[in-house]
């Protein structure tokens, strides 16, 4: 018998103040690596992913993720958003805090290296760079060990070293077999990082496809223009 989908999503739709925030998506992901998600501002992306993880409830349609039924919050997801949320503690506790019980100290201080955070591993969490934050939150996500990572623009407006770590992570993590949805505007992330991209307008996916198709042959004019840089209405 075969794997289920990683990503199952059927007649997803989300009505927020009696405006339609996303409309009957339909959409399955086998792809185990980096699924970019792309469209312009007010697209849905953000709710879609709140969706994804549990955090908000779709008005209708459903979630499978890993063959499961996404009725909340899972111990195999971990999600990172654009403002880095942290404890008022130190970067050595907020790692702490969120490993799990069987996390043994060695792995911390390597995932601090990996994140080139060892050197700040003492200083309170709300002292460091904006960068550096987002480096520490998205090392507290990978130390759950979480099979999927829903990651909403976390390199927005980071410096390029950050940006470039951040991606190194994704990448190691994927390495290892995990599964990442992450929406990014930025063209560039979503050519060295997607496998596949999908592409939402007014609460629909427009396209989903490899990266590849898409870049070099998007198949709608709304993609068209978006990569063109025009603005989309």
């Amino acid at each position: 018998m075969s794997d289920p989908p990683l990503i199952e999503v059927a007649d997803l739709s989300l009505k927020l103040n009696n405006v339609n925030i996303l409309n009957s998506i339909t959409l399955t992901s086998t792809n185990p690596g980096v699924t970019i998600v792309m469209g312009p501002n007010g697209a849905g992306k953000s709710f879609f992913l709140r969706c994804l993880h549990g955090l908000t409830t779709p008005t209708g349609g459903s979630i499978r993720i890993f063959g499961n039924t996404i009725l909340g919050t899972s111990t195999n997801q971990a999600m990172v958003f654009q403002k880095p949320v942290l404890l008022k503690r130190s970067v050595i506790e907020n790692l702490k805090f969120a490993s799990q019980a069987t996390t043994r100290r060695d792995s911390i201080d390597n995932a601090l290296s990996l994140a080139r955070l060892k050197d700040k591993e003492h200083f309170p969490a709300n002292v460091l760079s904006g960068g550096e934050k987002q480096r520490l939150v998205l090392t507290r996500a990978l130390l759950r060990e979480p099979k999927l990572l829903v990651l909403d623009e976390p390199t927005a407006s980071l410096d390029p070293a950050s940006v470039q770590i951040i991606e190194q992570l994704i990448q190691d993590f994927t390495g290892r077999g995990g599964k990442v949805i992450f929406v990014s505007h930025d063209i560039g992330q979503a050519k060295r990082l997607g496998s596949e991209i999908v592409f939402l307008h007014k609460g629909k996916v427009m396209e989903h496809s490899i990266a590849s198709d898409f870049f070099n042959n998007p198949a709608s004019e709304e993609a068209k223009a978006y990569l063109k840089g025009h603005i989309i209405i």
